[in-house]
């Protein structure tokens, strides 16, 4: 086992399921495709929507604010149903990613060698249902979901929980995100870590070849 390493972890948006992430920029939500085509859908405009959805979609990323409850204040936003709403979410998020099938076999060959694979993932939970629901996830031990832990990265906090629920040194563990930001928190814990941008560029990266 490459320096020790015992545990590997992946994130799921970008990483685990391929597709363009909404991200934040300085502090404003960058929709991606997903958002764009609810609003479409719904026959309003993407300023309306991200109107819609406000502080309460970062509050439900956290855990801060119940399905139930979120819904409700987006689908009242939207003037539409909250049956309507959850449907269609889950038929965007499927639509604009794609499971990595090619990386979940390489994280079973390395559960089958003997190392821990888990996951730290920022998620709410329409998200989640939509790319999580795979019997393939069930492989993951600890899965570590924002929205179901109450914290989300790059909050120290929640690097911190992977670790404990591990139970090894975090020189014991390589992450996998696809955003730096979300790596450097794990290398100040000292964490291994690799930023993914394709699964050519994973597998060429030293610290993955050496897991082999």
């Amino acid at each position: 086992m490459e320096s020790g390493v015992k545990a590997v972890i992946f994130d799921v948006g970008g990483v685990l399921s391929l597709g363009k992430n909404s991200h934040w920029d300085k502090q404003k939500l960058v929709p991606s495709g997903v958002h764009v085509d609810i609003a479409k859908k719904l026959k309003i405009s993407l300023d309306q929507y991200m109107d819609a959805i406000d502080t309460n979609y970062a509050f439900a990323i956290e855990g801060k604010i119940s399905e139930e409850k979120v819904l409700g204040i987006f689908s009242k936003n939207m003037k539409t149903s909250e049956r309507k709403l959850k449907n269609l979410y889950l038929w965007a998020y499927r639509k604009h990613y794609k499971e990595n099938k090619v990386l979940l076999n390489e994280a079973s060959k390395l559960k089958n060698l003997g190392y821990k694979v888990g996951i730290l993932s920022d998620q709410w939970y329409l998200s989640k249902e939509a790319l999580m629901k795979d019997k393939k996830y069930k492989n993951f031990k600890p899965l570590i979901v924002s929205c179901d832990v109450g914290m989300r990265k790059p909050n120290p906090e929640i690097y911190k929980l992977t670790l404990k629920k591990l139970k090894l040194k975090p020189s014991e563990t390589l992450f996998i995100d696809n955003q730096e930001w979300n790596l450097k928190p794990a290398e100040v814990l000292g964490m291994k870590t690799i930023l993914f941008k394709n699964n050519n560029q994973l597998f060429s990266e030293d610290k993955w070849k050496s897991l082999f």
